[in-house]
């Protein structure tokens, strides 16, 4: 994988990656699955997420929490979650705090990961692998972004790409 984006302290990541580097026993999971958003501004939906142009962006409308929710027609096994912001461009629009959830469904979806980026721009990777080791990856039906905050405390959000990998068959 590429270069560690973690922090000094865990759960802070700083910096970001400008090539999307990842293993290649890894595959991306989320192309033919249910995407949606809990709120965007016209022009600047869930599609903006998945079409491989760092220029577009999804936009958020609303009160935070800002939600990105991934379901998956069967349980899958994941292991990363891949970002793409820039605070360089996007600066109060930037996430600072962001928590993965995951779950069967809304109705019972679980904090599995929190990381706060400090004025991330490039590519973030968020491990889904627990604290034991034999945890390297999470066993689920449903994936939740949410982003809890921004910096320079920004209402909206913006976030240019989300990839999700798990383990190659």
């Amino acid at each position: 994988m590429a270069e560690s984006s973690e922090g000094e302290e865990e759960g802070k990541l700083t910096g970001g990656n400008q090539q999307l580097v990842v293993d290649d026993d890894l595959r991306e999971m989320a192309k033919k699955v249910a995407w949606s958003v809990s709120s965007c501004k016209p022009g600047n939906g869930v599609l903006s997420l998945r079409d491989d142009n760092l220029d577009t962006y999804w936009q958020s409308d609303g009160a935070q929490p800002h939600l990105v929710n991934i379901q998956f027609q069967k349980k899958v096994r994941l292991q990363l979650v891949v970002l793409y912001v820039d605070f360089k461009l996007d600066e109060s629009y930037t996430p600072s705090k962001i928590s993965i959830r995951a779950g069967d469904g809304f109705h019972n979806m679980k904090e599995i990961k929190a990381a706060e980026l400090v004025k991330p721009t490039g590519w973030v990777y968020i491990s889904l692998s627990g604290s034991d080791p034999r945890e390297t990856f999470v066993n689920t039906f449903m994936l939740q972004i949410a982003v809890l905050s921004n910096h320079l405390n920004g209402r909206d959000t913006h976030v240019r790409q989300i990839k999700v990998y798990g383990p190659r068959p």
